[in-house]
């Protein structure tokens, strides 16, 4: 989250990055939260003053007493009577003014970093790049959903919806045969090209507890898409980047041990509430779904840097899978709530003519770390570090964009499917047929 100290120095850069945010009555909740931090100072302070007056007197009844001023003596205990109640009621009205700002600060987004484009939507992105040909797919050919029948022993189907929609429901799907097999590949080809650079790979649980899910801003955000077990109250993870990222919850950093690179695979669940039409069918959205993670911690001036490197990872994974892609840098009203800049990977999906969301890399500045209390020594301060992370890469779309944009007709006359070269050693089979 923001600090407030920061707010309150620079006002008017706030506001003009809630704005680009298209943050709503950002003036208003700024303004209200100047005021109630301006009322803790001032709380504060006066507390403060009758502590130290609490603490003078203390040391005067002794003296006073020695001296035979009873009267005097008496009179100061008074005093300090009436100090005792005013500071216990000014520390529950510090404390209370406390609580109010830190719940007025968590509902403020993250700045926008400049280089972030105006806007609302996501058509109003910025592309940053486009990679890759457009495949030319052969007559009849089909999308994921329906090119998925009939690959496995007996017909079964590499991906079967319905099998999951049994046992669990929509959006679960069972993976079979190859399906499974190139799954896997996947998850091993990802991880091996974070370890070659230089990340670290860490198998972190798949639940977490509220402090985690605050630390990374999930909570009190996305309550509603996570899917929670009250007995317990623990969360299903929706992505590795919280678990991995809450490692260094309270944490203070040796600067010799920077930067922190860590990769990890889990599975991810999203309830993705309010989802429908044509663009979630098959993998398109899913409530589970399996992905790779990459994250880091930086120093600040290091962190742009370090993004631009994550970014560069991810785009060779789809040259290496040999998939078209983009690259996009969101606008300010499509951003998460956390980021200050991100970077969105799309392939795309011939045989559904559209670009589908891979990848987000992303910045979060000290947002995260100021949640997290993650920091580093310099020159004998502490100083909130800047926390990044990357999908590298999520799943489903990628198989979805590998079956339909690799599909050839056989001199049978029969739709098959070609792997890509650099996943063949991880799946141990070329085509699927």
């Amino acid at each position: 989250m923001l600090q407030v100290p920061f707010i309150r120095e620079n006002k008017e850069a706030t506001l003009a990055g809630l704005r680009k945010r298209n943050f709503a009555n950002a003036e208003a909740t700024v303004e209200q939260l100047l005021a109630l931090d301006q009322q803790r100072r001032d709380t504060q302070k006066e507390l403060d003053e009758k502590l130290a007056r609490a603490n003078a007197i203390a040391k005067e009844i002794g003296a006073l007493m020695k001296a035979g001023d009873k009267a005097g003596a008496e009179a100061a205990k008074a005093e300090t009577s009436a100090l005792k109640s005013s500071t216990k009621e000014l520390g529950e009205m510090l404390t209370s003014l406390e609580e109010q700002v830190q719940s007025l600060l968590v509902t403020i987004p993250n700045l926008p970093h400049s280089s972030v484009p105006e806007g609302r939507t996501p058509d109003d992105n910025e592309v940053v790049l486009e990679h890759g040909k457009i495949p030319v797919l052969p007559e009849g050919a089909k999308p994921h959903w329906e090119l998925i029948q009939g690959f496995g022993p007996g017909g079964t189907a590499l991906i079967d919806f319905e099998l999951g929609v049994k046992i669990s429901g929509a959006g679960f799907p069972v993976y079979r045969g190859k399906g499974a097999r190139l799954q896997r590949a996947m998850i091993n080809f990802f991880l091996e090209r974070a370890l070659e650079a230089g990340y670290m790979e860490v198998q972190p649980p798949i639940v977490i507890n509220e402090a985690s899910g605050f630390g990374t801003g999930q909570l009190p955000d996305k309550e509603g898409q996570m899917y929670f077990a009250t007995e317990d109250k623990l969360y299903l993870i929706p992505t590795a980047e919280v678990p991995i990222t809450n490692l260094y919850r309270d944490v203070i950093v040796a600067e010799i041990d920077l930067p922190i690179k860590n990769a990890g695979y889990t599975p991810c669940f999203r309830r993705e509430a309010g989802s429908w039409g044509a663009h979630v069918r098959g993998l398109n959205r899913l409530h589970q779904f399996d992905k790779v993670e990459i994250v880091r911690v930086e120093k600040p001036e290091n962190s742009y840097a370090a993004l631009e490197k994550m970014s560069l990872h991810v785009q060779k994974l789809l040259q290496d899978l040999e998939l078209p892609y983009r690259v996009l840098r969101l606008c300010g009203g499509d951003m998460g709530f956390t980021s200050a800049l991100t970077y969105d990977m799309e392939v795309w999906s011939a045989a559904q003519g559209r670009w589908l969301e891979v990848s987000s890399v992303s910045n979060f500045e000290t947002y995260q770390a100021n949640r997290l209390k993650l920091r580093y020594k310099v020159e004998n301060k502490t100083q909130l570090l800047h926390t990044l992370n990357g999908s590298a890469l999520a799943l489903p779309r990628i198989l979805a964009s590998i079956l339909e944009n690799n599909q050839f007709m056989t001199d049978e006359g029969k739709l098959a499917i070609r792997v890509p070269k650099v996943l063949v050693p991880y799946c141990g089979f070329e085509v699927i047929d």
